[in-house]
């Protein structure tokens, strides 16, 4: 749906093919680009004490920036990178603003996205809170299975804040 939409404002969008591995946005720079994915998919990550850490993941039509840095000019606190082939859209900030205000349907598709990327955050930030690894394994494997089936198990293991050894025995133990 976003697609056919933004196809009215194609000479505002850069369609891309990339390879996996390529970094979209560097932690610690500003966001300057709005990300649409046709194909592929993308993660979050940041580092930690040397340590990469993955805390989302984006697939085919969904959108993906660093929101805050986006919209206030503030060095990212992540990184995008793609973990698959993809074929993306991107879009500026100056030309994403005319974008939003010419469309009142684009605007609301962006704020749902928004909205619903925020309840993702709650939802994640209370199970890190309350569940064993166990649990939230098993929370991804009920709710989001294309992760599994599409995912490295080492981003997987990042993602639910555990070592590959550990995620090895908790799908062993089913």
């Amino acid at each position: 749906m976003l697609y056919k939409i933004l196809s009215q404002f194609g000479h505002l969008v850069k369609k891309q093919e990339i390879p996996s591995k390529v970094n979209l946005l560097q932690e610690g720079k500003i966001s300057t680009k709005f990300f649409f994915i046709e194909k592929g998919c993308l993660r979050l990550y940041f580092n930690h004490e040397g340590k990469d850490i993955t805390f989302q993941f984006f697939f085919e039509g969904e959108v993906v920036s660093s929101i805050e840095s986006f919209k206030t000019n503030q060095p990212s606190l992540f990184a995008i990178e793609s973990i698959e082939p993809c074929i993306i859209y991107s879009i500026s900030k100056r030309d994403f603003e005319l974008l939003i205000n010419k469309s009142l349907e684009i605007k609301e598709i962006m704020e749902n996205q928004i909205f619903q990327r925020l309840l993702l955050y709650q939802k994640l930030f209370l199970s890190r809170i309350k569940n064993t690894p166990k649990e939230r394994y098993q929370e991804l494997l009920e709710n989001s299975p294309k992760l599994l089936q599409r995912i490295p198990q080492h981003y997987i293991a990042s993602f639910l804040g555990i070592t590959s050894v550990s995620l090895s025995r908790i799908r062993n133990r089913k």
